[in-house]
C-alpha cells in the first residue's frame, strides 16, 4: 500500500485537494476532521480540554472560539493543547491505515496541517505540498470569516514555511492555475502511486 502525505500552508488549497483525491479513488484521513470529532459533542477530548482551559466547553463540546481566545499567541497553552490532541489524532490514523491494509487499498492519503514538524512524513511513501502565491494566499485565507492579517502572521509563525514544505516535497502541486490544473496534477501523482513509478522521497 502506497501511502501518500498531503500538505501545506494555510490557504493553500489543500482541503480542496484532499477532496480531489477522493474524487480519484484514493481514501483520505483528513487530521482537522478527527480533531473535530474528538473535541464535538461527546467527543473523547472534550473533558481533558476543559480540564486544561476551564470555561471553553459548552453543551459537552469544545467552544473553538472561546479555546481559539486562550491559545492564541501563547506557545505554552498551544503546547498543551497539542498534547492532548496530538495522540489521539494518531490513534485514529493508525486505525485508519491498518483498516486501508485490511481491504487492500492500493493508495490512502494522510491530510495532516503539521506533516513535517509531527514528522508524520516517515509514514509516508511520497508527500504532496499544495501551494500558491502568497498574495492569492492572503487573499483566500482573509476572506474567511472572523479572520484578521494579525491571525494570519500568528499562524504563519507557527507552521514551517511555504519554502521549506516545498523544499522537502517528493511533489509540488501549484493550485493557483485553477482547479482543472490541481486535478490533473493529482490525479498524475495518483497513476504514479498505483504503477508503483513514485521517485525517491526528498531529503531534508
Amino acid at each position: 500500500m502506497i501511502v501518500l502525505g498531503l500538505t501545506g500552508s494555510i490557504g493553500m488549497g489543500k482541503s480542496t485537494a484532499a477532496e480531489m483525491l477522493r474524487r480519484l479513488g484514493v481514501p483520505v484521513s483528513d487530521a482537522d476532521a478527527i480533531v473535530h470529532e474528538l473535541i464535538g459533542p461527546g467527543g473523547r477530548a472534550v473533558s481533558a480540554v476543559e480540564d486544561s482551559f476551564p470555561g471553553v466547553t459548552t453543551a459537552g463540546a469544545v467552544d473553538r472560539a472561546a479555546l481559539g481566545a486562550k491559545v492564541f499567541g501563547d506557545p505554552d497553552a498551544l503546547k498543551t493543547l497539542e498534547q492532548i490532541l496530538h495522540p489521539l489524532v494518531e490513534a485514529e490514523r493508525d486505525r485508519f491505515l491498518k483498516q486501508c491494509r485490511r481491504y487492500r487499498k492500493r493508495v490512502v492519503a494522510l491530510d495532516i496541517p503539521l506533516l513535517y514538524e509531527v514528522e508524520a512524513d516517515k509514514l509516508c511513501d511520497a508527500t504532496i505540498v499544495v501551494s500558491a502565491s502568497s498574495i492569492l494566499q492572503e487573499t483566500r485565507v482573509l476572506a474567511r470569516p472572523g479572520m484578521t492579517k494579525e491571525k494570519l502572521e500568528n499562524i504563519r509563525k507557527q507552521q514551517m514555511s511555504d519554502l521549506e514544505k516545498r523544499r522537502r516535497a517528493t511533489f509540488i502541486v501549484p493550485t493557483g492555475n485553477g482547479r482543472r490544473s490541481t486535478l490533473q496534477a493529482l490525479a498524475r501523482i495518483v497513476r504514479l502511486s498505483r504503477d508503483g513509478l513514485l521517485p525517491a522521497p526528498a531529503r531534508r
